[in-house]
Formats: structure tokens, sequence, C-alpha cells
């Protein structure tokens, strides 16, 4: 028993290094799967009464945009489903979560507690796992200056830009300070299987396409 548990441990650690660590990889797998059927039915869903409404008295697309996103902010539980996450240069596509802490980003990639979501102006962040818990952001840096990054919430879609890639110390929040511009912030421990840095995308929004019920 004892040897065939120090196999394990060894090729345990074997494919984390290699590859991700291996049982939660596999809980992710069955957390992404779940928040899927959540996001298909979050999607189906029409504005309330109250925000059709609200939407009735602004003008603008963007501000229309804006109000959708803060209203899903405080209408949505820590860890459920809100959007999806799409990066085309590492081939990945992965449900959204709302929030950053330990139990949110068990299941996926979080936004950021206290940043509002994508469509709110200024800066939108999400943080994510690089070795455990099915490593959602495990090859971020291979993220190029003008590579797309392309968020899809239920009001809208957005593309970003990503204009650079930082190192940063775990405890620099400058990057996550408001700019003039819309930005967003892709953040993930670094080095791999180390907490002592995070490695921080930054990408500017280039474009929005609104949802059909902001448009229809």
């Amino acid at each position: 028993m004892l040897i065939a548990a120090g196999g394990f441990l060894a090729g345990d650690a074997t494919a984390t290094l290699a590859w991700e660590e291996p049982v939660t990889h596999f809980l992710t797998l069955r957390h992404q799967a779940a928040l899927g059927g959540d996001l298909r039915a979050l999607r189906a869903e029409p504005p309330t009464r109250v925000e059709r409404r609200a939407l009735a008295g602004l003008r603008g697309t963007r501000e229309r945009v804006a109000f959708l996103a803060r209203s899903l902010d405080r209408s949505s539980a820590p860890g459920s489903a809100i959007g999806e996450l799409r990066l085309p240069r590492v081939d990945e596509r992965l449900v959204l979560v709302k929030g950053s802490s330990p139990g949110a980003l068990r299941k996926a990639p979080g936004t950021y507690d206290g940043i509002g979501l994508p469509g709110v102006p200024g800066t939108a962040a999400i943080a994510g796992h690089r070795t455990t818990y099915g490593a959602p952001f495990r090859r971020i840096d291979r993220l190029r200056p003008g590579d797309a990054i392309v968020i899809a919430m239920p009001y809208a879609t957005f593309t970003y830009r990503v204009e650079r890639t930082r190192i940063v110390s775990a405890a620099d929040l400058s990057v996550l300070a408001r700019r003039r511009y819309d930005r967003l912030v892709l953040s993930a421990c670094h080095p791999l299987y180390s907490a002592a840095q995070r490695i921080v995308v930054l990408a500017r929004r280039e474009r929005t396409v609104p949802a059909g019920s902001l448009t229809g």
C-alpha cells in the first residue's frame, strides 16, 4: 500500500509539472460542464420588467450596456456563471464566474471583487489558476500584443486587444487602477508553481457588440 501510495504521489507530481494537477483538473471539468448549462439559461433570460423600464430611459448603447453590467453584478451570486472568456491565441474557451474568492476560482476564471464587469467604463479584471483547478490561465504567457481576447456576456460581447504583459509583485494592485479608456486585466500567479508574483496581461477594448435585447 505504501508503494502504491508513493507511486500515486510521484505520478501526481509528474503530471502537475508536465501538464497540470490531475485531481483538481477533473473537479474543474465537472464544474465547467455544470456552469455551461447555467450560462445558457442566463443568456435565455430576458431583461426584467424593472430593467426594461430603466433601459427605456437611457439613450445611448454604452449607457445601456453599463446599466445591465451593473445589474448582473448585483444580482449574481459569487461563483455563478456570468459569461464566457475566449482566448483564440491559445485555443481556450472558458465559462467565466462572478468573484475572485478561492471557492469561485476553483470552478473557473473569475472577475475581481469590487471591480466592475466588462461594459462598466474603466477597468475590468479576471483572475485564474495556472497549475491547479483546470489551469485555465496556464498559457496566458503566450499572449502577444495585438492578440484578441473576447468576453461574451449576456448583454454584450466585447473584443479586447492585448497591449502588453507585465510581471508584478503579488501585492501590486496598481495594475487594477482605472484608466481613461476601457481596459481588461488578466491575472495569474507567476512563475508556475509559485504565488510569489503575478503575471498580468493588459488589453484595451476595441469593439462592443450589444445583445439583441439592446438592439431589437
